[in-house]
Formats: C-alpha cells, sequence, structure tokens
C-alpha cells in the first residue's frame, strides 16, 4: 500500500484541502456532506478502503483496500444546472489525458469509463494476464446538488484501478488496472496516479467553467477511440444503430437502422455484432 498523504500536488487549488479517510462507506456522500456543511470548492476526499462505493446505474464498485483510487472532488461551478451533466465527459476526460501522459493506453468510452488498452506484441501481464481488448481501468459518478436553475455543488467521483492483479469472475473479462497494463508488473504509487489526475483536471475544469459544455464535448473527443463510430443497442430501449460521436451537450448520437437519430443523455449503451 502506497500513501496518500501527502499528496505530490502540482495543482493551484484542487485537492489542496485534503481529507484522507482509512475507510468510508463512500467518499462521494462524504464529499456531499461537506458540500452541503459549507465547504470550499476544491475539496478532496480520498480512502483506502471504501465500502458502500456504487457506479453508474446503482452498479457496485470493485475496490479492494489499499489497492486502487477511490476519490471524490467537491465543485462548485457557476453554470447553469442544464449544463452540467458534460462535466462527466469532461472528468473522464481528464483521467484519460493523465494516464495517456503517464504512458498507457487509455481512451474514454461514453459516458463514464475509461478504458485501457495495449498493443498486441507487448506481451502478458502479471499473473500471464494478457489484456487484448480493451477494459474498464475508471468509472466516473458525477452527482449535483441544484438550487433552482442553478447549481449547488457537484461531486464528481473517481474509481481507478491502480494495483489490483485479480478480478471477481464476473469482471475477469471487463476489467483491468495500470499494473496489469504495465510490462512488467511492478505496482505503481498511488499518491504520484492521483496527483497527475488531479494535475490534468484542474486546468480542464477551469476551461469548463469558462466555455461550459463545449470545452467538455471537445475534451472527450480528444480522448475517445479514434473510431467512434461502432454498432451498438441500447440497453433499455429495443434500439440498435451506430454511434456517431456526442452531440454539443454531451448526449451519444446514435444513428438507429432505420435511419432514425437517437440523443441518447442516460442508461447503457451495449456493443452488438
Amino acid at each position: 500500500m502506497t500513501s496518500l498523504e501527502p499528496l505530490p500536488l502540482a495543482t493551484t487549488w484542487l485537492g489542496r484541502r485534503h481529507l484522507h479517510l482509512p475507510t468510508c462507506e463512500s467518499t462521494n456522500d462524504r464529499a456531499a456532506a461537506e458540500g452541503r456543511g459549507g465547504a470550499a470548492e476544491g475539496l478532496l476526499i480520498t480512502t483506502d478502503a471504501q465500502t458502500a462505493g456504487r457506479g453508474r446505474l446503482g452498479r457496485t464498485w470493485h475496490a479492494p483496500a489499499g489497492e486502487n483510487l477511490a476519490f471524490s472532488l467537491l465543485l462548485r461551478p457557476a453554470r447553469p444546472a442544464a449544463e452540467i451533466p458534460p462535466l462527466t465527459l469532461m472528468a473522464g476526460a481528464a483521467v484519460a489525458g493523465a494516464l495517456r501522459a503517464l504512458g498507457f493506453d487509455a481512451r474514454v468510452k461514453w459516458p463514464n469509463d475509461v478504458l485501457l488498452g495495449r498493443p498486441a506484441d507487448a506481451g502478458e501481464g502479471v499473473a500471464g494476464v494478457s489484456l487484448g481488448p480493451r477494459r474498464k481501468v475508471a468509472g466516473i459518478l458525477t452527482e449535483a446538488s441544484s438550487l433552482g436553475e442553478r447549481i449547488g455543488f457537484v461531486v464528481v467521483g473517481v474509481g481507478l484501478n491502480v494495483n489490483t492483479t485479480r478480478f471477481p469472475a464476473e469482471l475477469a473479462e471487463r476489467a483491468t488496472s495500470l499494473r496489469l497494463a504495465r510490462q512488467e508488473g511492478q505496482p505503481l504509487d498511488r499518491g504520484e496516479v492521483l496527483a497527475a489526475v488531479l494535475a490534468a483536471f484542474e486546468p480542464a475544469y477551469e476551461r469548463f467553467c469558462a466555455l461550459g459544455p463545449p470545452a467538455a464535448v471537445a475534451a472527450w473527443n480528444e480522448q475517445a477511440d479514434r473510431d467512434l463510430r461502432c454498432r451498438v443497442r441500447l440497453g433499455d430501449r429495443e434500439v440498435e444503430g451506430v454511434t456517431d460521436g456526442v452531440s454539443a451537450d454531451g448526449a451519444l448520437r446514435l444513428r438507429a437502422d432505420d435511419g432514425t437519430l437517437h440523443l441518447v443523455v442516460s442508461g447503457e449503451v451495449l456493443p452488438t455484432l
């Protein structure tokens, strides 16, 4: 286990107030409680063991104690409530950009997953695990508290697999970690990884605050898979088609087989043959 205190921060304000909890139910819940209590923007909550972490669509997040990163950021963007959803895209892009700067082949998948791949000739990972297709290394959960038409605060939670080498059977074909992606298979310093993510997040968030959703969409497009057109189906609807990037407000563009254009703002998008 590598320590998250102190962090080698390169940020100006983000994460400069840092509350580290050896264990907690949910860093998002704790950050929200701090937000309701008037905590300033930029608060960072970290934990070594999250007992009730959650992901998008009510899923749980697999996080063995001391191996990975589970953290939340308290933000107070001065943007209308309707402009906040693309903040999830921006957060994912910031995480992917930070990982790419650290030498990993990271890309984002709409709306909140960061995927990791490795060239076919890079060999095997720890315990003989070969990455093959892109697998999920991080997820983003953004939760907002509204004050009428404006936002009181936003909590951005990130789960990032850093040093895990084994996953439950139901995740083994879909999840990976930074350690598994390293050819030498050596553990990483979680504090250094977190500091890199915050260093990428701060300027991206400042651009979002200044420019709104277009900044988030541009950041997402920069970190997305180069081939944005793929066949998918909507998990909650009888709709299949081809994706065509994201709209100006961050919705996924899906051209159905009957030619209808769907703008998907929520729900599960599943690959299909």
